[in-house]
């Protein structure tokens, strides 16, 4: 016989663990239900941070509603002696039961944290790869690689409470469930791998109009100093021009095919700086190699140039010269070559006693500056657009520099003065604001100077244009 007054608290000591069990699963397919809801919302601002604490509440009231279960389960135990039978078998049912729901509610809320990894993997992975430096794109793919890992512990999370009601109840609704979350996680987790899986490391050569022309400078310049993998943009119209240049300047082994998620173009400014920043000379040597080859400028090249000078005084080789950039682009209009500006400079590159020499786009008007020579456009007159088209607008600047002493280059910040800088003409761009990604250049491209349109901007030009003059 048991002693008096112990079977009440026994038998009350299981049935308020079950029932505690109900509660808890209760609560936590309600906390997953609410996170299900704003599945529709989630693109609205803070939808989708609520959406995770709800799962995360809703996981851990499954979690312990099942462990409330096993508590039931062994205190019923305990208490066998002294119940009845019909009473013991209601029970048992009841903590089962609980078990049961909570295990299906948890292997659901995994399947969603999977899926919501999967998203939150997809999208920073896009922002890490248009990262500006290389560290923090290496730092962006480490954050993916930790969501991925958490959506393959959630997925793994799913199946062990797939086959925990597989074994116990196959046939049941909640092991039904179970099973679809379990295998919907595994999906996720899978398609999450597959984003790190096919990371991609090489950067792009643009060949459509929609891209910066110059910026294809930075990109094989990263491939010559640092050794950087490079894919081409195919099916362009320029696309065997870039794979030409790249292959004549000895990249071949560099050159990738194409494929999605590729570095962002940003970080190649940073890699050239640190090349330049080591070793100016050294970086600067192993550029024109790669970029100008070894035979002399084609007469094409020179032919041309040469005619466009023979006509006025500037054709004379003693008279420096210098290149004035214009930029006339629908990109950021706000920062191209305004006509009071183009006239600015141009003044002062007479003043310095030097010629200013027009490239870049087009004027607007058509109207020359007095004093001026015209090569604005240069680029599309068909010399310079044959397969070695990007070889051959190296050695315009090349040819200008070697036969008609050109002494340095001033302009609105644009790739297109990048190439020559790099081949080793003085450069100064001028900009609105100091700009973060080409500053990486100044005092590690030796020449390379930045100019903020700020008050007295015009006289440190003037400065610059001097000191041009006065060099050797």
């Amino acid at each position: 016989m048991m002693p008096e007054g112990s079977e009440p608290v026994r038998t009350g000591a299981a049935v308020a663990e079950a029932l505690a069990a109900q509660r808890l699963e209760r609560d936590a397919e309600c906390s997953l239900d609410a996170a299900l809801a704003l599945a529709t919302t989630l693109h609205t601002p803070g939808q989708r941070e609520r959406y995770r604490l709800l799962l995360e509440r809703a996981i851990a009231q499954a979690e312990r509603a099942i462990a409330q279960a096993e508590r039931a389960l062994a205190a019923a135990e305990q208490e066998r002696a002294a119940l009845e039978a019909e009473e013991l078998a209601a029970g048992g049912e009841r903590t089962l039961a609980t078990g049961m729901g909570a295990r299906s509610t948890l292997a659901r809320a995994h399947a969603a944290r999977a899926e919501d990894a999967l998203h939150g993997a997809g999208q920073l992975s896009l922002s890490a790869q248009r990262a500006p430096t290389r560290e923090a794109c290496d730092d962006g793919w480490r954050r993916v690689e930790a969501i991925v890992a958490g959506a393959e512990a959630a997925a793994r999370a799913a199946a062990i409470c797939a086959a925990e009601l597989e074994a116990g109840a196959p046939r049941s609704k909640a092991a039904r469930a179970a099973r679809a979350a379990a295998h919907r996680a595994e999906v996720a987790a899978r398609a999450a791998r597959t984003i790190v899986e096919e990371r991609n490391h090489a950067y792009t050569f643009h060949t459509d109009n929609g891209f910066s022309f110059g910026e294809g400078w930075h990109v094989a310049a990263a491939a010559v100093l640092a050794g950087a993998a490079v894919q081409i943009e195919p099916g362009k119209a320029l696309t065997p021009q870039a794979e030409a240049f790249l292959r004549d300047a000895g990249l071949s082994d560099r050159l990738q095919a194409y494929r999605s998620r590729p570095r962002a173009m940003k970080q190649t400014t940073e890699i050239v700086a640190r090349a330049f920043e080591a070793d100016p000379s050294s970086a600067q040597r192993r550029l024109r190699a790669a970029f100008l080859g070894d035979a002399p400028i084609p007469e094409a090249v020179a032919g041309w140039v040469d005619r466009r000078l023979a006509d006025s005084r500037a054709g004379e080789p003693r008279r420096k010269k210098v290149l004035l950039w214009i930029r006339a682009c629908v990109h950021h209009p706000h920062r191209n070559t305004t006509l009071a500006e183009l006239l600015e400079l141009t003044d002062l590159v007479l003043r310095a006693g030097l010629v200013p020499v027009l490239t870049g786009d087009a004027l607007r008007d058509g109207r020359v500056p007095e004093g001026a020579v015209d090569m604005t456009l240069f680029w599309k007159d068909p010399t310079f657009r044959q397969l070695d088209m990007r070889r051959a607008q190296l050695q315009f600047f090349e040819h200008l520099k070697r036969a008609h002493g050109l002494a340095g280059q001033v302009g609105v910040t644009t790739a297109g003065m990048d190439g020559p800088a790099l081949m080793g003409i003085p450069t100064m761009y001028l900009t609105d604001t100091p700009n973060v990604r080409m500053r990486a250049w100044v005092g590690a491209v030796p020449g390379y100077q930045e100019v903020v349109r700020e008050s007295g901007y015009l006289e440190r030009v003037r400065r610059g244009l001097s000191a041009w003059a006065a060099a050797p």
